[in-house]
């Protein structure tokens, strides 16, 4: 039974550990927290009037990159979606934009066919338009995955070895190696050094790594998950959906496994 302990929420951050699980299933986790969480991307624009200093694809490929907040129980993939594929509210979202100069144009001028669709952060430029310039367009939003386009990607995921770091030498040793850290990162516990503040993992080891009658390694069995939001998702979203995916994956193979 896998034991899961927040370390850290702040912002799009979240930090946990997990115990009992092996490096098979964290790579798992991970990878489809890159690739295989649904999120919500302009997919195509029309193009009604620009004459600012940008060509329409730059500004295509801006828009393409914001961030979305939406509500994932309510959206369909086009193509799972009861209008087959011809595009509907329950499957995508259509954004338009109407500015003259001269102004900055951000992700906050962005009028949004659902209410509940919105820029992850409405300070994002977009242009600048002078004086007589003008930008008018149509945006379409839908679902993808990381896997299709990185556009989609919903998160950065990155996992380390929880430290285990044993004292082999004296207790002055142990004492001469703590003075290397940063000052209340560990502390001496019996024969070994325990990091206090997990997130200090990585700079602990290092300053340990060549001290005298210390042994720096790693528990394989507890791996400290750290997880960066850049969708409009929330971290914690992302993490719960992914172990769904990989459930579901492990089901469906099973069924076909059970064919043979």
């Amino acid at each position: 039974m896998l034991k899961v302990k927040i370390l850290e929420k702040k912002g799009p951050v979240l930090k946990f550990l997990v115990e009992d699980i092996d490096t098979s299933l964290a790579n798992s986790l991970r990878r489809i927290m890159i690739t295989d969480i649904p999120t919500l991307a302009v997919q195509w624009i029309d193009v009604h009037d620009n004459n600012s200093a940008l060509f329409d694809e730059v500004i295509s490929h801006r828009l393409g990159l914001v961030p979305l907040k939406f509500n994932a129980k309510n959206m369909n993939f086009t193509e799972d979606c009861t209008c087959k594929g011809k595009g509907c509210p329950l499957c995508q979202t259509v954004l338009v934009l109407d500015k003259k100069g001269p102004c900055i144009v951000t992700t906050g001028d962005l009028k949004s066919s659902d209410k509940s669709v919105a820029p992850s952060d409405p300070r994002f430029p977009i242009t600048e338009l002078l004086e007589k310039q003008s930008l008018k367009l149509e945006a379409v939003a839908r679902l993808g995955t990381g896997a299709s386009h990185a556009k989609h990607q919903a998160a950065n995921a990155s996992y380390q070895y929880y430290p285990k770091i044993k004292v082999t030498g004296t207790k002055a040793d142990a004492d001469r190696a703590l003075k290397m850290c940063p000052k209340g990162s560990a502390e001496v516990k019996g024969n070994a050094i325990e990091v206090r503040n997990l997130s200090d993992s990585d700079t602990v080891k290092s300053c340990l790594f060549d001290a005298k009658g210390i042994e720096v390694g790693n528990d394989e069995s507890r791996i400290i998950f750290t997880v960066e939001s850049i969708s409009g998702l929330e971290p914690e979203y992302i993490v719960s959906k992914a172990a769904e995916i990989l459930q579901a994956k492990a089901e469906d193979l099973k069924k076909h496994i059970s064919k043979l």
